[in-house]
């Protein structure tokens, strides 16, 4: 088949790649005219043949909406855009409408796979109706990874994106629970070699993963993690599949306690720690840990 491809980064730009080289034409749009093929979204739209297929890889929120609301303006009835970015679910029905009253069908795709997808494929969940995914199903097959598993129609518009950010979310606590026990390995004097016990579990163990693969990786590659600032940052996948917990009241205890482990990452000094560490001083006497004067060390009040 032949689509369009707009957003050429490190997503984008390896799944132009896969796509080419299963036997596919891509026309690429990106700001970044070193990487494009077409030299504006105009031009990208005019090269394709029709019923047109426009693929959106640009990053969440007002970049996605400005392209949906542009290709809203150049395509017509029959045509299709799927979005596979990590746009909220609830943005989709909004795009989708948005489309619709032109005859322009809208599939929202959650995408998985990251820098590695180019070599192993992209796990991709589809939401959308059986006749605009049917339109789109050759790129789905050859993007996916080989085998019998790694696509789904998950369901109508709304549905990949929805299992994406739950996916995502699941893929926080995860990576919460691998770091918690790399820290306590860490910190014993019991354990002599961190690294190995990790690799140890790669085979063989129920917790083993491709999460656990690329922290051993990382390990690898700097033992103590040394030079790596513990501060981690959250896309929004993780904040909206906790907020649709609440809506839905289905608890999430281990995805949100993962969310607010990289809020609490964030901060240098935490100013929640000093309202606890003043309330136990004040009902037990502990001890308050104050900052150090100029060329002294910190004490213990």
């Amino acid at each position: 088949m032949h689509l369009g491809l707009v957003g050429l980064g490190k997503m984008g730009g390896n799944m132009r790649t896969r796509l080419r080289n299963a036997g596919h034409t891509v026309t690429g749009f990106d700001r970044n005219p070193e990487v494009s093929d077409a030299a504006s979204l105009e031009e990208l739209v005019a090269a394709l043949p029709s019923p047109k297929v426009v693929w959106v890889m640009v990053p969440a929120g007002g970049p996605t909406d400005d392209t949906v609301v542009a290709l809203n303006g150049l395509l017509g009835e029959g045509d299709l855009v799927v979005d596979g970015g990590n746009s909220r679910w609830t943005e989709d029905l909004r795009h989708a409408e948005l489309l619709a009253a032109k005859g322009i069908g809208f599939v929202d795709c959650g995408v998985s796979g990251g820098v590695w997808g180019l070599e192993n494929g992209y796990a991709l969940m589809a939401g959308g109706s059986a006749a605009d995914i049917a339109k789109v199903q050759p790129a789905f097959d050859a993007l996916k990874p080989a085998g019998e598993y790694g696509w789904v129609h998950a369901g109508k518009v709304g549905a990949g994106h929805f299992s994406k950010m739950v996916h995502n979310g699941i893929e926080y606590a995860i990576m919460q629970s691998y770091a918690e026990g790399w820290e306590l390995l860490e910190t014993v004097d019991l354990v002599e070699n961190v690294t190995e016990v990790f690799r140890s579990w790669k085979e063989g163990t129920v917790i083993r993963s491709w999460l656990l693969d690329l922290l051993v990786a990382a390990l690898d590659e700097k033992p103590g993690l040394e030079g790596i600032r513990g501060y981690a940052d959250d896309s929004g996948e993780g904040r909206w599949t906790v907020e649709a917990g609440i809506e839905h009241a289905v608890a999430t205890p281990a995805i949100t306690a993962a969310l607010y482990a990289r809020f609490v990452s964030r901060q240098d000094d935490s100013p929640a720690m000093k309202a606890i560490a003043a309330m136990r001083n004040q009902f037990g006497g502990h001890a308050l840990h104050t900052e150090p004067p100029a060329g002294g060390d910190a004490a213990s009040a």
